[in-house]
């Protein structure tokens, strides 16, 4: 009784895996000694090599373990996120570092290591790349782990807890998340990360509720307090009222009745009441995320994101490796269409030691892209070989990223002529009919998209970039995130452009930018006029049912009447109320 007689406490984060847990939270916090730095003599490098090297081979192994693990439990492609961490304790340029500050600073190879695993992360966080940034965790993680092999300690506790507890954390690390006890991890709660966070990954693949980017958390609670957590909105209540646990139950309820629902129309089309065909799509990044792909319902691939081809890697991926690649993702999903964007590398998304650039101070509207394949033809030769190639095995489509005007679309396009012909001259087999689209994610190609529509075989809407540059927004500054506004009077205008000027000129046009997963804004863009939209393929069941439940007429009636509105909540607000009356129980 005493716990309920406490007043309830809502902590607000961002929820990144959603679902709803109940239950005592353990509260983690490092049990590190800080590493002192102390004189050694030159007859004792010998020793501190040894203990570094032993300690670099346990972490390896215990590296190599977590990756069976989670091959075993969730799949090979989140145990590909250990990828990195090996790349760590094998990489020859820190470790170099560390031997050669061990002789020249004669001071204990703990807080050697420490310095320089601390200077390598501080440089990848500082990239202005929310990817990179969570690169520099992954030193970090290594780190913690190097270290505390070097001072002999054993794993950390929280990891064997056999109690169900919400686990609550200022940082959970990648090993910390695989190693875990997840039968008896009802939640997740951290102070820091991102929805690109490991944490974030990781929690979604193992179907883990959570929430990050609490702030202070772990300060304020201590182990044994009983809450709540809501990873669908990012809320941690500690001792909620018997009103709040009431209201939560209907929600699960409720949820639970619309998973099975969902379930069942993955077979179904996604086609409004008045029979209109929406092309449904979904976007992936491996091609270990095909199996979603029809798991989901989605009628092919929409966007396939191929620079992570590029990464964590110091040779680029030659033409056989990227065609066999293309080809076995084309094959899986064929006869659907794969529409695979040409590599968004560049600026500050390049695989290190693969192609020299130069720092760059605001690389998101800097060299990458479109703009850095047309510099480096035979890189991007390369890759639009091997895509040619793959499209013998099935319907597949080139899409050009970031193209800002006329005269780029029509040099990848002539590049793109040129590999054709090198293809017909080497007698290999390709389809000659490939389709190709522009991107439109920079607003001088939306402004023209009338120019640009004459050249194409079709528009596919980067939802993601073109807010950001039409509203001067960078996504991933916490500051100004609240001014990032899908429903801005001036990007339903965009959008409004460019879907018309497709049309104008017989070809269609799609969206693979976040709003497309968005079903509060499924309306909009269904008025608007898009004949395909592309989203994560969890989120794909969602959209179908969304689609099945409009009209084209009331979608179109909507737009009429948003356009005359002034303010970006005004819009979303008309929005949420369509949506509300077609499919509430989604939006709930």
């Amino acid at each position: 009784m005493s716990d309920n007689a406490r007043p309830e406490i809502r902590f607000q984060g961002a929820g990144v895996s959603p679902g709803i847990a109940q239950g005592a939270i353990h509260v983690v916090r490092d049990d590190l000694d800080d590493v002192a730095r102390y004189h050694i003599e030159p007859s004792q490098i010998t020793n501190e090599i040894g203990r570094f090297e032993t300690a670099l081979i346990q972490t390896r192994v215990q590296i190599l373990e977590m990756q069976q693990k989670i091959a075993e439990s969730i799949g090979a492609k989140d145990a590909g996120i250990f990828d990195a961490h090996l790349l760590v304790v094998e990489d020859r340029t820190l470790i170099d570092e560390v031997l050669r500050k061990l002789e020249h600073e004669l001071c204990n190879v703990d807080w050697v290591f420490q310095e320089v695993a601390a200077n390598y992360a501080e440089t990848l966080s500082k990239i202005d790349d929310p990817y990179l940034r969570e690169r520099a965790l992954d030193i970090q993680d290594v780190t913690k782990r190097v270290i505390r092999n070097l001072q002999g300690k054993a794993p950390k506790t929280f990891l064997a807890l056999t109690e169900p507890h919400i686990l609550v954390a200022h940082n959970l690390t990648p090993s910390d998340t695989a190693t875990m006890n997840r039968e008896r991890v009802l939640g997740i709660a951290t102070d820091l990360g991102s929805r690109t966070s490991h944490t974030a990954i990781m929690a979604r693949s193992l179907n883990i509720p959570a929430i990050v980017g609490l702030h202070d958390a772990t300060e304020k609670l201590e182990t044994g307090r009983h809450v709540l957590l809501d990873g669908t909105n990012g809320l941690l209540i500690v001792d909620p009222t018997p009103e709040t646990l009431a209201h939560y139950g209907e929600i699960e309820s409720r949820r639970v009745k619309v998973v099975t629902q969902l379930k069942e129309l993955r077979e179904t089309k996604s086609t409004t009441r008045d029979g209109r065909h929406i092309v449904l799509s979904a976007n992936i990044e491996l091609p270990d995320d095909i199996e979603a792909v029809a798991a989901n319902g989605a009628e092919g691939i929409g966007l396939y994101r191929t620079e992570f081809l590029y990464l964590n890697r110091s040779t680029l991926p030659t033409e056989d490796e990227q065609y066999k690649t293309y080809r076995k993702v084309a094959e899986c999903v064929s006869p659907n269409p794969l529409i695979i964007r040409t590599f968004d590398l560049g600026g500050d998304k390049l695989a290190a030691g693969t192609v020299d650039v130069s720092d760059e101070l605001n690389p998101f509207l800097g060299w990458r892209a479109i703009r850095f394949c047309l510099e480096n033809t035979d890189i991007f030769k390369t890759q639009l070989r091997a895509i040619l190639r793959a499209s013998a095995a099935g319907n597949v489509k080139i899409m050009f990223p970031m193209i800002s005007g006329l005269d780029e679309l029509r040099r990848a396009v002539s590049i793109l002529n040129e590999c054709k012909e090198e293809l017909r001259r080497t007698g290999s087999a390709f389809g000659d009919a490939t389709e190709v689209g522009a991107m439109i994610e920079i607003p001088s190609a939306a402004i023209s998209a009338d120019i640009l529509a004459r050249e194409v075989d079709f528009f596919s809407i980067g939802t993601n970039d073109l807010i950001q540059y039409a509203l001067a927004v960078d996504r991933v500054n916490e500051r100004i995130a609240h001014l990032y506004e899908p429903t801005h009077p001036a990007v339903l205008r965009l959008l409004k452009m460019i879907a018309d000027a497709a049309h104008a000129n017989d070809i269609w046009v799609g969206v693979c930018g976040e709003m497309a997963g968005d079903i509060a804004l499924i309306p909009l863009l269904l008025g608007l006029g898009m004949d395909e939209l592309s989203a994560s393929a969890t989120l794909v069941p969602r959209v179908k049912r969304a689609v099945q439940s409009l009209t084209i007429a009331e979608c179109r009636q909507l737009v009429d009447e948003t356009l005359k509105l002034q303010t970006p909540s005004e819009i979303l607000d008309r929005c949420l109320e369509l949506a509300n009356q077609r499919y509430g129980d989604l939006l709930g």
